[in-house]
């Protein structure tokens, strides 16, 4: 029974601290930035740039890599950094550049339905440039 205990609560640390496997996939829709928020300030203390492959997310620490995938109609992927944070808009888990969202297809939609996964986890700290 002790054991039991010891291995449930070293593997909740393990996921907590994202030491396990980093393989996460995520469903939901995502957007894209709009062009007045090119040259600003992201969360992570970088600017941001419409022709850069990065992204917001809520949650997942700055530096975060992610395989984004249209799941509407084409199947297209792209790859992309996290260095903001957001969207805050319901059902929405990814805000995309413009570049990454072209990318994928979604410009003319705006939104679409997207898969996630995180390929590799960021360090969470922020930057100056």
């Amino acid at each position: 029974m002790q054991l039991k205990k010891v291995l449930v609560i070293v593997t909740c640390a393990f996921t907590f601290l994202g030491l396990g496997a980093t393989a996460q996939t995520l469903h939901g829709k995502a957007s894209y930035y709009g062009d007045q928020f090119q040259g600003r300030r992201t969360s992570s203390g970088t600017r941001f740039h419409q022709d850069s492959l990065t992204c917001a997310h809520k949650t997942l620490p700055f530096g975060t890599i992610l395989r984004v995938r249209n799941t509407n109609n084409n199947n297209k992927e792209v790859v992309v950094k996290v260095t903001d944070r957001g969207p805050y808009a319901k059902g929405r888990i990814v805000d995309l550049s413009k570049r990454a969202a072209k990318q994928i297809g979604m410009l003319s939609a705006g939104v679409t339905n997207v898969e996630v996964e995180v390929l590799s986890r960021g360090n969470n700290k922020r930057t100056r440039e």
